[in-house]
């Protein structure tokens, strides 16, 4: 089938109108948030599963949950945001609990739909969630229906570290992939067809992210495919008579 669509979802820092967190922890410089209860929780899960129904039913090919860069998933997965005493803080399990109900939640509506689920397999921040923890979550994730890690990182503190070049997280994304036990996808300054497709043959990841390199060029796609030799088949006919030769 083509792809028609890709739906992300996920609830962002600041965004839910009634502002509740794991714990009432504020990220800097923003108002302190309630800690969602025992049914707070129950309608978050619902809320995903009624979001993956409407992608669904909107024609969506592919949902993504959001668990990275300081969303509402990520957050209870952090210790340094989670700081629950209930069945949804504490030990790793208990604070993965709430994202492997979801994604449970979701598979059973999806169909054949692929699930996708991102995770910052670190915070960069002493304390926080670590990328042996990540790769423990994406087993469990996959075990209920997951597809494919989208590794990421950060984006939960403002005190973070992160050392920035081409390909930074490519190693997170070869520690969730376990060898290949685990489908995980690479993000990260991935900028060149090359530089992309030694990614896939080192065997750090099954795919390849990218979004920024998009955005400055919209073709990247086509030339990419030119620059490593690909044939593809899904030239715009409109465009057949501009392609590199």
């Amino acid at each position: 089938m083509a792809l028609r669509g890709w739906a992300g979802l996920g609830a962002r820092r600041g965004r839910r109108l009634d502002d509740r967190r794991p714990s009432a922890v504020a990220f800097d410089g923003l108002s302190e948030p309630v800690a969602l209860d025992a049914a707070g929780i129950d309608g978050v899960v619902a809320a995903f599963r009624d979001a993956a129904l409407r992608a669904i039913d909107a024609g969506f090919d592919v949902l993504e949950l959001h668990g990275a860069h300081g969303y509402l998933l990520h957050q209870f997965l952090s210790p340094l945001s989670n700081l629950r005493d209930d069945e949804y803080g504490g030990t790793l399990e208990n604070r993965a609990r709430l994202l492997l109900r979801i994604i449970e939640e979701v598979r059973a509506v999806s169909g054949d739909a692929p699930l996708l689920v991102r995770i910052s397999a670190t915070d960069h921040a002493e304390g926080g969630f670590t990328a042996e923890e990540a790769a423990t979550v994406a087993d469990w994730a996959t075990a209920r229906g997951a597809d494919l890690i989208d590794v990421s990182s950060g984006g939960l503190v403002a005190h973070q570290r992160i050392t920035v070049g081409p390909g930074y997280q490519v190693p997170l994304a070869a520690a969730i992939r376990r060898g290949g036990r685990v489908p995980a996808s690479a993000v990260g300054l991935i900028t060149a067809a090359e530089q992309a497709e030694q990614v896939l043959r080192d065997g750090a990841a099954d795919a390849i992210f990218a979004g920024r390199e998009w955005l400055r060029d919209p073709h990247f796609g086509l030339r990419a495919a030119h620059e490593l030799g690909a044939e593809i088949d899904y030239w715009p006919p409109q465009y057949l008579r501009a392609r590199w030769r």
